[in-house]
């Protein structure tokens, strides 16, 4: 039996905040040297699946550059390999014009689906793990499903994050639920489906599911009613880091002693495109601890409980705890770095002091998604020098000197825009 993966990796991202700004979701740096999407990739073919189409459409260019041919992941080959199908506009007689959520994406790509598939593996392009497809598969094959979903236990405080499942002891789903607000059910959809060919092409163009735009809120709890649904568990790591906070406590659990995601196992190793690099160079006057540290960084000062990323550089002087500092950017001499995400290129000027004081004024603009004290920095945004910066403190991307209204930014504001 054969199987494609269709990955879905247009989304915008909104809850990442500026991370988002310039680049797709599945296109955010993640651990200093990987992208999200590297996880999706690198768990298909570690699976044995080489046929793989990558669907995009938020500002895909960051993703199409990184993903190229796929041959980081062995995945530029002449039969199967990835593809990127990029949006287009239907023609006038069809519904709509450009394609409005998941199951719109998958109905306009149905035809890369090869006769000769016989199970579509849908993923999203958004979650970090690492997960062996070919049990799943398995799964579905025994139980002669038309739909399989992996699910997962998580706390009933997080159940409004998630699409709810309730599934009889045969594992047969009874119920589905998308983000509610209270729920008896435990059981959380990682947004991982498995779909016989025939059931997917079906349920897309047939009935009623041919006028949804949603694969979790609208396709799956009609197919529920209708067809075999079946709940795969999984009991390994999965973290949807779609949220600022999340994305930053996924990020900090690698600098565990013993990390829940193993990056060092050499039997399922995570594959991404990297670039030609040094080694990290750590100065005779330079503090490191319990960092992760990239080729090609250059740490001359103090790093504490941090991610730094290929190419980036903390001067003598500087000081960075509990940060990500990603790629080629500048920490000046004397600066300060406090629970701060630095997106790419950034520069933070000399004896700048960033995720400062213990003011923790949720940010006026998005004070539902920094509130905890985090600090963003988009990319190539410029902290001046001698500034002093709060917490839950947003600066868009390419945000220069001139951008600040004053000395200071107090906790809570947002620069730039």
């Amino acid at each position: 039996m054969s199987a494609m993966a269709m990955i879905l990796a247009g989304g915008e991202g909104p809850a990442l905040s500026v991370l988002t700004a310039a680049r797709s979701e599945a296109a955010v740096p993640f651990g200093g040297k990987y992208r999200i999407i590297d996880f999706s990739l690198s768990n298909c073919v570690n699976s044995g699946i080489f046929d793989v189409a990558v669907l995009t459409q938020y500002r895909p260019r960051s993703l199409n550059d990184h993903i190229g041919v796929g041959r980081p992941w062995d995945l530029d080959r002449t039969t199967g390999g990835v593809r990127l199908l990029q949006p287009y506009q239907s023609s006038k007689g069809e519904r709509g014009a450009w394609q409005e959520g998941t199951a719109d994406a998958l109905r306009f790509n149905l035809d890369v689906i090869r006769s000769s598939v016989e199970e579509v593996l849908i993923l999203a392009g958004d979650h970090i793990y690492k997960m062996d497809y070919q049990p799943l598969l398995r799964f579905h094959r025994e139980r002669r499903a038309d739909v399989t979903l992996a699910v997962r236990s998580v706390p009933g405080f997080e159940a409004y994050r998630f699409g709810m499942v309730s599934a009889n002891p045969d594992d047969r789903v009874i119920g589905f639920e998308e983000k509610p607000r209270r729920t008896r059910s435990t059981l959380a959809s990682m947004g991982i489906y498995v779909f016989r060919r025939e059931a997917l092409a079906e349920c897309l163009t047939v009935g009623e599911c041919k006028k949804h735009r949603n694969l979790g809120g609208e396709v799956i709890p009609t197919l529920v009613a209708s067809r075999g649904v079946y709940a795969y568990p999984f009991q390994g790591y999965w973290a949807d880091v779609g949220t600022v906070q999340a994305f930053y406590e996924a990020n900090m659990a690698l600098l565990a002693e013993t990390p829940a995601l193993d990056l060092y196992d050499p039997d399922w190793v995570i594959h991404t495109r990297s670039e030609e690099r040094p080694a990290a160079q750590i100065g005779p006057r330079a503090r490191v601890e319990g960092n992760l540290l990239c080729d090609g960084c250059r740490v001359e000062g103090t790093v504490i409980r941090s991610i730094v990323s290929p190419g980036a550089y903390i001067a003598e002087g500087a000081v960075v705890r509990d940060a990500i500092v990603m790629t080629d950017a500048v920490i000046e001499p004397g600066a300060e770095v406090e629970r701060a995400i630095l997106d790419k290129r950034v520069r933070v000027g000399e004896a700048a002091k960033l995720g400062w004081g213990d003011d923790n004024t949720p940010n006026r603009r998005w004070p539902e998604r920094l509130n905890t004290g985090l600090t963003l920095v988009g990319k190539s945004a410029v902290v001046p020098a001698g500034m002093t910066v709060g917490r839950n403190v947003v600066v868009f991307p390419k945000t220069t000197e001139k951008d600040y209204a004053a000395a200071d930014v107090p906790s809570g504001e947002t620069v730039g825009d």
